[in-house]
């Protein structure tokens, strides 16, 4: 019988070429990266078998562990290169974390849920991962004291971009970010602030992700959805 760890490895080296690669994705940060993270080691054990499916899987407290293809979506829109400080909305099991973790000098993100924080602030130290900072907060009011940053990801979607995460760009940075508009549906935004007061938003592609939650999002009483 193979043995699971390289079953895994080639399970996910599939997912890679079949899933991310084969659909557009180019950016040789980011595909190092997804071919880097163990996926099976961020979802409930019982899923693992599921892990290198390209679809979100639950993670407990109504959330999701989002689609792999999504996640290597939002980090090339985000220009990740190497290097840079992002900031995460939406840390759930910290697998995207992670994933920028492997391009990025820092990444700080955000969950509002305290049992998932305290369970991805663990697995991320056990996994080696001393470039991420994990804290449990109000995501849509990021980070104030660690900004600005070159990238955020928002990993659930709102009916607005924040202007708490706007005043955190740097300057050249970019901010991704799924917003909701008429009958619920969901479009990827990618916003590039290219000075001071000077904003430019691009519409990437329609997705479905849970309701972002916060004083500059939802209500705590909206309805889970699967990203």
């Amino acid at each position: 019988m193979m043995p699971a760890l390289v079953r895994y490895d080639r399970s996910r080296e599939d997912l890679v070429q079949r899933s991310i690669e084969a659909r557009g994705l180019c950016s040789r940060p980011v595909l190092a990266a997804m071919r880097k993270v163990r996926r099976e080691l961020y979802v409930p054990e019982e899923l693992r078998e599921f892990a290198y499916e390209d679809s979100p899987l639950p993670i407990g407290e109504g959330q999701t562990i989002s689609q792999p293809y999504i996640v290597a979506l939002m980090l090339e829109a985000a220009r990740l290169e190497g290097g840079e400080r992002v900031l995460e909305i939406g840390t759930g099991c910290g697998y995207s974390a992670a994933v920028a973790a492997e391009i990025a000098s820092e990444v700080y993100t955000i969950e509002r849920l305290p049992v998932l924080a305290r369970r991805a602030e663990h697995l991320l130290w056990r996994q080696g991962y001393r470039n991420v900072h994990v804290r449990h907060g109000d995501g849509t009011l990021g980070w104030p004291d660690a900004a600005p940053f070159d990238a955020i990801l928002v990993t659930a979607a709102g009916p607005r971009v924040p202007q708490a995460l706007r005043n955190q760009l740097a300057v050249g940075g970019t901010l991704v970010i799924p917003v909701s508009g008429p009958a619920g549906r969901q479009r990827l935004k990618r916003v590039t602030r290219r000075t001071e007061t000077d904003y430019v938003e691009e519409l990437l592609a329609d997705v479905v992700f849970v309701p972002l939650i916060g004083a500059e999002g939802w209500r705590d009483d909206m309805p889970a959805r699967s990203a």
